[in-house]
C-alpha cells in the first residue's frame, strides 16, 4: 500500500462514502442515467436485540450527524446516549434515525452509517448493562487492546457515555477530557523479578495522584501477594488488582474472599479489590458483594452485535406520499413517542400524540445543516445514569396504534 501503512480508511474516505458497497453505486448510477430517481423516507432501526431483555443504548449520533452533514436532506435521530426498545415478539419497531431526501443524494451512505451507529451502539448497550450489574461499584475499560487502534477511542466514548467511571486507553481519555485509568501491567513485575520491587518503585515514581493499586498475581497466588503487597505499601496501598487468567481462577469469588479476609484481620479493611480479566455481568453480580471495582475489556471491545437496519418506508410520487415497504416491512414513516416507565408507542407520523407522552425523534439536520448543538459527553453521560437507574425499576415496553 503506497498511500498508508494500515488497514483503515481515513476520514476523508469515510466523509466521502469510498467506504460503501458497491451495489448502492450501481443503484445511484441507474437511477441517474434513466431520470427515474425520487425522495424517500428511510428509517434506521433494531428489530430485536442479542440479550434476554429487549433495550439497548444508542450511541454513535453524533458521528452519523457528522457524517450526513451537508447533503441535501433531513435528518431526526433519538438522543444520543438515548435507551431505546427493540422486541424480538412483534413486527413492529421504533426507528432511531430517520431520513429524508432524494434517494442518490444519499444512497452510498448506508454502509458507513450502520457501521457508525452498530459499532457504537453495540459497544455502549454491553456497557450499560455491565453498569447496571456492577451497581455503584467502580467500573473501568480495558477494552482497547482488543480492537484495532484507529477504534480506540470510538470504544472508550461509549463506554464512558455508558456510564463507566474510567477508561485506560491514553487517546481515549484525551479525547473525552479526563484522566486515564491504570495502574502497572505483569511486565513491570516480571521485568524486575520482584513484586516487592515493583510495588516500591511504582510508590516512588508515579505522580502521587495515581491510586497506588498493586498487582497481586504475577508469581504467587492472589492471597500471598495481597498480603505481601499491605506489608510493603501499608496505609498507602489503595487497592489490589486480581488479574487472575480464566486457566488458574479456580472459583473467583472464593479467591476474592480469601483476599479480602487476610486484608482485614491485618488491618487492611480500606485496601478495595479491583477484578478484572475476562468478566461479564454473571460474573459481576456473583463478585459484587466482595469486590469493589472491575476492570472489563473483552466484553465491551467484542460485544454481541446490535444488528441495525436501513430501510425505504415512503417514495414520493409528485406531492403524493406513498407507503411502500419491502416484504416484512412497515410502510410509512414513524413516530416514537414515550411515557414513564420506558413505555413507548410507535404511530405513524403526523397521529396524535398519546398522552402523557413525549416525542423521542428530534431533528439533526435540516437541508444538510446541523439544526442544533451537540451535547457535551458529560452532559450525555449524566443523563445515560439517570436513565440506568429509572430501568432497575421499568419493564420497557413497545406498543403501536
Amino acid at each position: 500500500m503506497d498511500d498508508r501503512l494500515f488497514w483503515l480508511a481515513t476520514e476523508k474516505e469515510i466523509r466521502t462514502a469510498a467506504t460503501t458497497d458497491a451495489y448502492f453505486l450501481h443503484t445511484k448510477q441507474v437511477l441517474r442515467r434513466n431520470n427515474v430517481d425520487s425522495r424517500v423516507v428511510m428509517e434506521v432501526f433494531a428489530r430485536d436485540v442479542p440479550y434476554d431483555d429487549n433495550w439497548g443504548l444508542l450511541t454513535g449520533v453524533y458521528e452519523a450527524t457528522k457524517l450526513l452533514e451537508g447533503l441535501p436532506v433531513d435528518v431526526w435521530a433519538l438522543d444520543e446516549g438515548s435507551v431505546f426498545v427493540a422486541d424480538r415478539n412483534t413486527a413492529i419497531y421504533e426507528p432511531l434515525l430517520t431520513i429524508e431526501g432524494r434517494y442518490s443524494d444519499f444512497a452510498e451512505y448506508e454502509t458507513p452509517l450502520l457501521g457508525l451507529l452498530s459499532a457504537s451502539t453495540s459497544i455502549s448497550t454491553r456497557a450499560a448493562k455491565l453498569r447496571l450489574a456492577t451497581g455503584q461499584k467502580l467500573l473501568l475499560s480495558f477494552g482497547t487492546r482488543r480492537v484495532h487502534p484507529a477504534l480506540a477511542p470510538l470504544v472508550e466514548r461509549a463506554c464512558y457515555v455508558a456510564g463507566f467511571d474510567g477508561v485506560s486507553n491514553v487517546l481515549g481519555a484525551k479525547l473525552l477530557g479526563i484522566e486515564p485509568s491504570g495502574t502497572m501491567p505483569h511486565a513491570l513485575v516480571q521485568i524486575l523479578g520482584s513484586q516487592e520491587k515493583a510495588w516500591r518503585l511504582f510508590d516512588e515514581t508515579v505522580p502521587k495522584n495515581i491510586p497506588r493499586v498493586a498487582l497481586v498475581d504475577t508469581f504467587w497466588d492472589e492471597k500471598s501477594e495481597s498480603i505481601k503487597a499491605f506489608e510493603v505499601l501499608g496505609p498507602k496501598l489503595w487497592g489490589v488488582r486480581l488479574d487472575t487468567p480464566a486457566s488458574r481462577r479456580g472459583d473467583f469469588t472464593k479467591i476474592a474472599e480469601e483476599v479480602r479476609w487476610e486484608l482485614d484481620i491485618r488491618g487492611g479493611k480500606d485496601v478495595k479489590i479491583i477484578a478484572s480479566g475476562r468478566l461479564d455481568e454473571d460474573a459481576i453480580v456473583r463478585l459484587n458483594p466482595i469486590v469493589d471495582g472491575y476492570g472489563v475489556g473483552t466484553a465491551v471491545a467484542y460485544p454481541p452485535v446490535i444488528d441495525l437496519s436501513a430501510k425505504i418506508v415512503e417514495v414520493g410520487e409528485g406531492e403524493k406520499r406513498e407507503f411502500r415497504a419491502k416484504r416484512g416491512g412497515l410502510g410509512g414513516r414513524k413516530a416514537v413517542y414515550r411515557a414513564a416507565g420506558f413505555r413507548d408507542t410507535v404511530s405513524l407520523d403526523g397521529s396524535p400524540r398519546p398522552k402523557g407522552s413525549a416525542p423521542m425523534l428530534k431533528q439533526v439536520l435540516k437541508k444538510g445543516r446541523l439544526a442544533g448543538g451537540f451535547e457535551e459527553v458529560d452532559a450525555i453521560r449524566a443523563r445515560v445514569r439517570a436513565e440506568l437507574d429509572r430501568l432497575r425499576g421499568s419493564t420497557p415496553a413497545l406498543v403501536w396504534r
